[in-house]
């Protein structure tokens, strides 16, 4: 069974309400009725309803079982705007200029999401990363402990032999330009919590560089390997069961005879299920490299240190990848009930 069946099982047995701020996109139009039909999710979407439907109906597409919702003329408008009065950025807002902000869908769905009134969010599929991330940090209260948002792809591959069973969790791919050591070593734990919440294993979390363990005393290499010391002490502080390396080549960390070559005591070279990259250039052009060179099913950015599930799509997002990474949100927020059973909806962000 492939991964993201695993998850679509799953699911099925506790759908989950993802809200979608493109709803007149066609593919999520498309990925939205896929969903209904495989049983995985209550989807929700944003726009004028009138050109939802037209689009539905030159798109064939049956708007059963997915909920509609026009920001400019929803019931809970009015609330959404006093909420967003009540924080410390929005303070000076009036009515007007409150309002203002949350007929724009993306707003909206990040306020549906702070409060409960959607399980998962899904977007970015027809507009560039900052106008649907900027919202989210604004309105969504981060994770205890997490100080910024990073972001994670999970790739499927086609040969098992590789990560957990082919599946690779890559990160931070879409957020943090030039990320520090602290920042690095967070984005670390949480990939690993991602891998752990959906393959049910021990992640393997392998710092890459283009250095083994000191073989190259460069400051690139250094800051990996102090990244990884620094994730080690807040994993085993947080009481985490996973294992964490570093600084590896992607080689080493992917080969079992290489790895037990280069790095004999490791507990991860050779056998890593998750991948940190130094920065946003080399995990951006990996993934892309692995998604369209090697056929892996790409499913991300799933967004890492939001109190609340969310993915920020590529725009060249298909509709199985919308689809999937849909299915990996709703996970996500079963997993979260979990976790986190007090979800604070009631609280503002103060940002």
């Amino acid at each position: 069974m492939k991964f993201i069946e695993t998850v679509f099982s799953k699911l099925q047995r506790h759908p989950k309400r993802i809200v979608f701020p493109e709803g007149t996109e066609p593919r999520v139009l498309h990925a939205a009725a896929e969903m209904v039909k495989l049983k995985i999710a209550a989807p929700i979407l944003l726009g004028n309803i009138a050109e939802i439907q037209r689009i539905a109906a030159i798109e064939g597409v049956n708007l059963s079982h997915i909920g509609l919702i026009d920001p400019a003329s929803a019931s809970d408008l009015p609330m959404f705007c006093t909420w967003l009065n009540r924080m410390q950025r929005y303070r000076n807002l009036g009515p007007g200029e409150a309002q203002s902000f949350l007929v724009n869908p993306n707003y909206f769905a990040a306020m549906m999401i702070q409060h409960g009134q959607a399980d998962g969010l899904v977007g970015g599929v027809s507009g560039y990363a900052g106008s649907l991330l900027r919202p989210l940090f604004q309105l969504v209260k981060p994770l205890p402990d997490v100080s910024f948002i990073s972001s994670c792809m999970v790739m499927a591959l086609n040969d098992s032999t590789y990560g957990e069973n082919g599946v690779l969790f890559f990160a931070d791919c879409a957020v943090i330009p030039e990320p520090t050591i602290p920042q690095l070593s967070q984005i670390g734990v949480q990939a690993g919590k991602l891998c752990a919440q959906l393959t049910g294993t021990r992640p393997r979390v392998a710092f890459l560089s283009f250095s083994t363990k000191g073989s190259s005393k460069h400051p690139s290499a250094e800051k990996m390997a102090a990244a990884t010391a620094l994730a080690k002490k807040a994993a085993e502080k947080a009481e985490m069961d996973m294992e964490i390396d570093g600084e590896l080549q992607a080689d080493t960390a992917l080969l079992p005879e290489l790895g037990h070559r280069k790095a004999p005591n490791s507990l991860v070279a050779g056998q890593a299920n998750v991948l940190i990259f130094p920065d946003l250039n080399s995990g951006n052009i990996s993934a892309k490299l692995v998604e369209h060179l090697a056929g892996a099913e790409a499913y991300g950015q799933i967004l890492l240190g939001l109190s609340k599930p969310c993915a920020d799509l590529s725009r060249g997002a298909t509709v199985e990848t919308i689809v999937g990474a849909a299915a990996i949100v709703g996970l996500q927020a079963i997993q979260y009930r979990k976790l986190y059973p007090s979800d604070g909806t009631e609280d503002q962000p103060e940002i």
